[in-house]
């Protein structure tokens, strides 16, 4: 994992360069992962476009997405990958004001319970299925995000480096890495005013930080729902996205080293 810092683009990082079981390594410089590219500058398109960025993953809802429109810089032809049909993520702005009590431990339900649902909604398995045959097809690199980088992107990912053959403790700390602590006090004075813009709440900075955070237990909850239904995840893959033999072979053929 590599961190890149952008001026404005937050949770940027190369989830390439991780060691696999068998070997070859995943390469670096091919797959990428973020939070939104709205607030992007000038600086930063330039530089998504000198990474090579030809296809883009927005994991976002339409409503997001009208809300916090994306950049791309000028010329951009490349591929972008999302949808519009309804999915299990609710609009925190609502559930905010529909909620009697909001504390660290509301986030903390929230978030498992999203990650529980996720893998098997329509929306998600429609933009995880075309994610992986975008992998598999594209020349260039791949950018994934959703709106902070750590939910959605983080479970695409996960499964990303499980095809890779990366060791679940280097996929685990691919995975944390978005509770760096300068990363965290930067969304949590972002989002503290936007909640109260938005709804009228004042969060604590403990549900700040809960609700701009990642853990264990969240992936965990999402792996075990994958395995529930389909008996492992590599049936999961296969059943509900259709990562089959072949498409996995073409997809290592994309992002493992020689």
């Amino acid at each position: 994992m590599t961190k890149i810092e952008f001026e404005a683009i937050d949770n940027f990082r190369d989830f390439g360069g991780y060691a696999t079981a068998c070997g070859r390594g995943v390469k670096a410089g091919r797959l990428f992962r973020s939070a939104n590219h709205a607030y992007a500058t000038d600086k930063d398109l330039a530089d998504l476009r000198g990474l090579g960025v030809e296809v883009i993953v927005d994991l976002r809802r339409r409503r997001e997405r009208d809300r916090e429109p994306s950049r791309r810089w000028e010329g951009f032809s490349g591929t972008v990958i999302e949808n519009d049909i309804d999915g299990p993520e609710h609009d925190w702005a609502d559930a905010l004001k529909a909620a009697d009590t909001i504390d660290a431990d509301w986030f903390f339900r929230d978030s498992l319970e999203f990650y529980r649902a996720a893998p098997h909604a329509e929306r998600m398995v429609d933009l995880f299925s075309r994610y992986f045959r975008a992998v598999a097809e594209t020349q260039g690199a791949v950018v994934v995000h959703c709106a902070a980088g750590k939910d959605r992107t983080g479970m695409i990912c996960a499964l990303t480096h499980h095809i890779a053959g990366v060791h679940r403790d280097d996929t685990m700390a691919d995975y944390l890495a978005t509770n760096d602590e300068a990363r965290m006090e930067k969304r949590t004075s972002f989002l503290g005013p936007w909640v109260k813009e938005l709804t009228g709440v004042t969060l604590s900075d403990a549900a700040l930080r809960q609700a701009v955070s990642v853990n264990e237990a969240f992936l965990a909850e999402a792996f075990s729902a994958m395995t529930e239904r389909h008996g492992s995840i590599d049936g999961y893959l296969e059943q509900a996205l259709g990562v089959d033999g072949p498409l996995r072979e073409r997809i290592a053929g994309r992002i493992l080293g020689g």
